[in-house]
């Protein structure tokens, strides 16, 4: 920390030694229609620059740090023609300038967006500051509307396959996704919707989403107890003041049909909404095994003034879906004769979600220099499963079907404030951030009886017929729930300094505050409530987990030209950890180190961009068990900080528009995580790959719509999608006797689209893994599911 210290010094003695540079200027205006309503779907081009100026709700903009002098400014809006304007910039004054749509702003609505912009110059929501990704010392990627679209995406893995160094894993049953980052799961800590935690055991619906937008990396400076992979922020669509709208339907193969409806305008001139609906019912190749969804996303914008904007979101999300444990293991492996469409689960098993979302931000501009933005959420996620569970095939096939049912009820709160500006010291820019979090979730966890028991018969998956399989579901009745509090606290500060045009430092750290009580359970027999103590071996009480953490962040970034951005930064994040040291106080959390060099270039007019990055994680206080000096453990929850993981790593991302209706994106991305220190004799064997981890993965779409010609609206796609070898079952141990490790190869599946546009009519059909690659998606080596085969989806749609 002394070092981290000394560099945040320097840094400031760096800056007190540059107070001699020239004083700069600002520029903001305003967009609106004939009509007089603000145009917010345009965006402003700093010509000189070859900056990209986004515009707000009201249709604003807003920038600085301007050295004095005459600039032209372009205005880019939907369906209007180019706009050049020039403005004299003078040094320590605000200069404005206005502009006016030549058509109507109706009109506006009904042009379709068909790039796939790079984000370099643009900031997002999940970086919370306003500052624009090229300036960041961190991998920031971003996959939008168009995308969304073009690939016909209906879930939240389809979108992650696009995000290169972010891998699918599996979950157990399938019922919902999990993804890789850096060698670490996300989980659902690191899963946001609008910049709040969300529960992600409904499958989120990511067909009608705005954008989503990853932060790769440490997060902790900004989100608290997330792991050190990536942050995944889900955009939703927001209310707009011109009336429009759009109805679809989509169909695939195995009976699939989606009808969705997007209807959105003003209420009055300060008030706008938009209300998103849609229904999915669909079969699958797995036999058996069906979904069937609703989910609707109300909203409202209200504008009060001109420096105050309360938008107010919802959404209802229920999924029904069949849990398939895919085709199982035999003899602990992965066996090809067990066939793709195998279903082993019970014929009547199912898991019911119903999830309920409610959130309200408030952002309000003090001036053109500092904004406030204060928000709550509320979410309810509701769980109900009853099936069989890890299919484990002998040898020969045989493998009993055991039954579980539980539920969940979960409750979580989440509030936030984050005050962003500007100010100088002397000569020298800070761009501030200062922000405080929490959130409070309350989960109870509910276990059944059942009657007859858990076994319920026997099957052999290569042979259905060996035994008589039963059909009927058991009756059950509630026997425990588990009711399980988590609060956390945050307050963090960052700065972004401007030492020059092309020097900049980014310094932050953040205070977290985790707690965890101890748990209460209610026995339904004998209608009784006890607390389930955290106690040791020798029953020593422990009381609550708490876990208290500094997050720094730390990073130089240099910019030689006005489109290239050279960074290196340090950050790290925590992970909580079970168990108590040999005092017996509980054990802290385990602090990892994460290094980020990178580089982000745009090339012509900010039309492509190609973002270089290289990491390295380590967590030096990985917590494991005391051995005594025979190599046997008395007390498995005795732990220290003996053990050492390690993960490195490169990602390339490509994307642009260079000519106009071609648009592309494309990833690669390299991964090693493995143990570096563990136990002498039961320790995890070192330098191996950590299950759930993959080696490569790459990607890579292009899209071409025709602009003229007798071909005009015409779109053609293609999209490649590569998963390296990874490894599934469970890391062997030193001492173990038998392999545990599943390897898995690498795979890549491709897929084609075409479709054809007429004014507000629209078709787009899609074959998906045209090869009919056979691969899978193993949790441990129990839920062995196989990748999809080849299949059509087509996408009918009118815009009013």
């Amino acid at each position: 920390m002394n070092i981290k210290l000394s560099l945040v010094l320097i840094t400031q003695l760096i800056s007190l030694s540059l107070l001699a540079q020239s004083p700069k200027g600002s520029l903001s205006g305003s967009v609106t229609g004939k009509d007089g309503a603000p145009v917010s779907t345009a965006t402003i081009i700093l010509k000189e620059l070859n900056k990209s100026i986004p515009v707000d709700t009201r249709g604003n903009f807003s920038i600085d740090g301007l050295e004095p002098g005459t600039y032209t400014l372009i205005l880019k809006a939907l369906g209007t023609k180019p706009q050049e304007k020039t403005v004299s910039v003078k040094a320590d004054k605000n200069n404005s300038i206005s502009f006016k749509s030549v058509d109507h702003i109706s009109e506006l609505s009904q042009v379709t967006v068909t790039s796939y912009n790079t984000i370099n110059d643009k900031a997002t929501e999940v970086g919370k500051s306003g500052i624009s990704a090229k300036d960041l010392p961190q991998s920031i990627q971003i996959i939008g509307t168009q995308a969304i679209q073009d690939q016909q995406m209906n879930r939240l893995s389809d979108v992650m396959k696009n995000v290169n160094g972010v891998a699918l894993g599996a979950m157990r049953g399938a019922v919902t996704e999990n993804f890789y980052a850096r060698g670490y799961s996300l989980g659902t800590n690191n899963i946001f919707k609008n910049g709040m935690r969300t529960n992600t055991g409904t499958l989120p619906e990511a067909s009608t989403l705005e954008s989503v937008e990853v932060l790769k990396g440490s997060a902790a400076l900004l989100y608290g107890g997330v792991t050190g992979g990536a942050v995944v922020n889900m955009v939703t669509k927001k209310p707009k003041f011109t009336n429009g709208g759009e109805v679809s339907f989509r169909t695939g193969s195995y009976d699939f049909y989606k009808p969705t409806v997007d209807v959105y305008g003003p209420i009055s001139k300060d008030l706008a909404f938009r209300v998103i609906g849609t229904y999915e019912d669909a079969g699958s190749f797995r036999n058996n095994v069906t979904t069937n969804r609703i989910y609707v996303n109300p909203s409202l914008l209200y504008n009060i003034g001109t420096k105050t904007e309360v938008l107010l979101q919802g959404d209802y999300l229920k999924s029904d879906y069949t849990p398939d444990f895919g085709i199982g293991s035999v003899d602990g492996k992965i066996n090809k004769s067990v066939g793709r469409n195998t279903f082993i689960n019970t014929p009547w098993a199912y898991n019911k979600t119903d999830q309920v979302t409610t959130q309200l931000n408030v952002n309000h501009k003090f001036n053109d220099i500092w904004k406030l933005n204060v928000a709550a959420g509320l979410q309810s996620y509701d769980r109900n499963y009853f099936g069989a569970e890890r299919i484990q095939a002998n040898k020969d096939g045989d493998a009993p079907r055991n039954l579980n049912r539980s539920e969940t009820n979960e409750y979580t709160f989440n509030e936030q404030i984050n005050l962003t500006g500007s100010l100088l010291t002397g000569k020298i820019k800070h761009t501030v951030l200062v922000g405080a979090d929490a959130d409070q979730s309350n989960t109870d966890a509910y276990t059944f009886n059942i009657v007859g028991g858990a076994a319920y018969d026997k099957i052999n998956v290569f042979d259905f017929g060996k035994y008589s399989l039963r059909t009927d579901m058991p009756e059950t009745a509630y026997s425990t729930r588990t009711n399980t509090p988590i609060y956390r606290y945050g307050v963090f500060v960052q700065d972004m300094v401007a030492l020059t045009d092309k020097f900049k430092v980014l310094a932050g750290i953040r205070w977290t505050y985790q707690r965890t009580p101890e748990s209460e359970i209610y026995d339904y027999s004998t209608n009784e409530t006890t607390i389930k103590q955290n106690l040791t071996e020798d029953k020593r009480p422990l009381g609550a987990k708490v876990d208290k953490a500094f997050s720094p962040k730390f990073g130089l970034i240099y910019q030689p030209l006005t489109n290239t951005s050279v960074y290196v930064s340090y950050s790290n994040n925590f992970t909580s950890n079970s168990g108590y040291d040999t005092n017996f106080a509980p054990m802290g959390p385990s602090i990892i180190d994460q290094y980020e060099a990178g580089i982000k270039n745009d090339f012509f007019g900010g039309r492509f961009s190609a973002n270089l990055t290289w990491y390295r994680i380590e967590n030096n206080r990985f917590a494991q068990a005391i051995a005594i000096a025979d190599g046997s453990i008395p007390d498995a929850n005795m732990k220290e900080f003996t053990g050492k993981t390690a993960s490195d790593g490169i990602e390339l991302d490509l994307t642009g528009n260079i000519v106009k209706g071609l648009n592309f994106m494309a990833g690669y991305a390299y991964n090693f995580m493995r143990y570096t220190k563990t136990l002498e004799t039961t320790g995890s064997v070192e330098g191996v790959r950590l299950v759930g981890t993959t080696k490569h993965t790459g990607n890579g779409t292009v899209f071409y719509t025709f602009q003229d010609g007798k071909a005009k609206g015409l779109k053609l796609g293609a999209s490649a999608f590569y998963t390296g070898k990874r490894n599934a079952g469970w890391n062997n141990t030193k001492n173990g006797a038998t392999d545990r490790l599943i390897p898995l190869n690498g795979f890549t599946t491709f897929d084609f689209s075409a479709g054809y546009t007429f004014k507000k009519i629209s078709i787009l059909a899609k074959v998906s893994n045209i090869t009919n690659e056979f691969n899978y998606y193993v949790h441990e080596n129990y839920s062995v599911n196989p990748i999809a085969p080849r299949q059509f989806i087509t996408t009918l749609g009118y815009k009013f």
